[in-house]
């Protein structure tokens, strides 16, 4: 069962014309300079999605790019990419050059997201050293309430921002499910024209999704109920994303923030590749947004069938080649138009949601931890050897393994990795990511004390001592 902050997140959009800072902001809400965004090519004047850390809920981030109120060329593009991103978004973010002040451009923008009857703030960026209320009066003629005085290069102002934009924001976008809910939710996941209707409808056994060769048939997330082998299910099939050499910017329109919010809301992510077109860097782009979320999932490459035995040896090697960082996730070879290996998908997606959701218990997690520095110390640190003495478990989907013990800070990547592939082979997780937190301390219980009862606090140094090997 899929716990219950598992939803879609909502979207918040960046608008404004060129050179307001709507990047920089972006940045500053992904923290991109130091965590996987995801740039997804294939739009004019692209839009950028990336997942917001700044705040205190989940949502997404869509930049867009500067509107110039040309009517011709490139500027046209980017204000239909403009557009698309104010349909998607749940609130938007109108950015203005405090420095400047209010110009033409800002007023007719202003009038534009207005109309979208969306919630709207202003922010007056490069406000840094600027009297506020020389601010609010240059702006107060947009119309559009409050005027949020903030510098994105430096940060100034982006915390309360954001306090305040995400109290608006739904608890739930589209897409998100009952807590309740006990079928598996698997999002079918993949660039344009790899199957993934047809896949579905393959499962189902007739044609209920509007299956087609022309790249971009699907416009939206579509959920589809149904029972296998007793098990329930709902198979969302999402729109594809594509490469910039595939999009006619007249006729495209683009779901990607319904794509992010299935991945989301999902327990279960089947990504499928086209066999035929082999690993693209935007597979391994939109596979890396799927690992950062923690979604358990399936590798499939579609139409194996009509592969030569050369085609299909390349397709192996890329795979590990290019994707070492699903090297946990189990890889199917299918067919979804004629159907050769569809049914054994299934027993890889409940694999993968029962380990995403397993309960693994602090004795056996703590004896595995012991087995595996007694296996592989950790290093020295400034001539002290890091120890690590217990271990619980944080969370679910993706499992995460809490390690307490001293000089935590210090374990390298390398060490790291070796704990979680010790754990995941011992535990059994394949389809799943595993996640570890590192804290630091000679006593994992300290600061609790007063909240245990006697035999609460007895039972718990025996635990001590055990992780010690007392």
């Amino acid at each position: 069962m899929a716990e219950a902050g598992l939803a879609a997140a909502p979207a918040v959009v960046l608008l404004g014309r060129p050179n307001v800072g709507k990047s920089t902001l972006f940045n500053r809400l992904t923290r991109s300079r130091d965590a996987l965004v995801a740039d997804f090519p294939g739009l004019t004047r692209d839009r950028q999605y990336g997942y917001g850390r700044v705040g205190p809920v989940p949502y997404l981030v869509v930049d867009t790019g500067g509107l110039s109120g040309e009517t011709g060329g490139l500027d046209a593009l980017s204000a239909q990419q403009a557009r698309q991103a104010l349909d998607e978004g749940d609130v938007v973010l109108l950015l203005v050059d405090a420095r400047e002040g209010v110009n033409a451009q800002d007023e007719a923008l202003a009038q534009w997201v207005r109309r979208s009857g969306k919630p709207v703030f202003l922010i007056a960026n490069k406000s840094e050293g600027l009297n506020q209320g020389a601010v609010d009066a240059d702006f107060a003629a947009l119309g559009l309430g409050p005027v949020h005085a903030v510098s994105a290069a430096h940060g100034q102002g982006v915390a309360a921002l954001m306090e305040a934009v995400c109290s608006t924001l739904p608890a739930t976008a589209e897409g998100a499910r009952d807590a309740d809910d006990t079928a598996i939710r698997v999002a079918v996941v993949g660039r344009p024209n790899v199957g993934k209707s047809t896949f579905i409808n393959r499962v189902l056994g007739e044609e209920r999704l509007v299956a087609s060769e022309i790249p971009g048939t699907t416009r939206d997330a579509i959920a589809v109920p149904f029972t296998r082998d007793a098990q329930d299910y709902v198979l969302v099939d999402t729109a594809g994303v594509r490469r910039r050499a595939r999009v006619d910017a007249v006729i495209e329109k683009f779901s990607i923030v319904k794509t992010l919010q299935a991945i989301d809301a999902a327990d279960v992510v089947l990504f499928l590749f086209d066999g035929r077109e082999g690993i693209t860097d935007q597979d391994a782009s939109l596979l890396g947004m799927v690992i950062e979320r923690g979604r358990s999932l399936v590798l499939a490459v579609n139409k194996w069938d009509g592969l030569a035995q050369g085609a299909r040896e390349r397709i192996r090697e890329e795979l590990g080649r290019r994707l070492p960082f699903v090297d946990f996730a189990k890889t199917h070879f299918i067919s979804a138009l004629h159907g050769s290996g569809v049914g054994n998908v299934f027993a890889s997606i409940c694999a993968a949601h029962a380990a995403g959701s397993a309960d693994l218990s602090t004795p056996r997690l703590t004896r595995l931890l012991q087995e595996a520095v007694a296996g592989h110390q950790p290093p020295l640190v400034r001539g002290r050897r890091i120890k690590l003495r217990y271990a619980h478990q944080g969370g679910r989907q993706p499992p995460v393994v809490v390690i307490h013990g001293n000089q935590t800070e210090d374990v390298p990547d390398s060490y790291r990795r070796y704990l979680i592939n010790f754990f995941r082979k011992s535990l059994g997780l394949y389809g799943t990511p595993l996640r570890l937190e590192f804290k630091s301390g000679e006593n994992p219980f300290e600061g609790v004390r007063n909240t245990l009862t006697p035999r609460q606090i007895a039972k718990r140094r025996r635990l001590v001592r055990f992780a010690k090997g007392g």
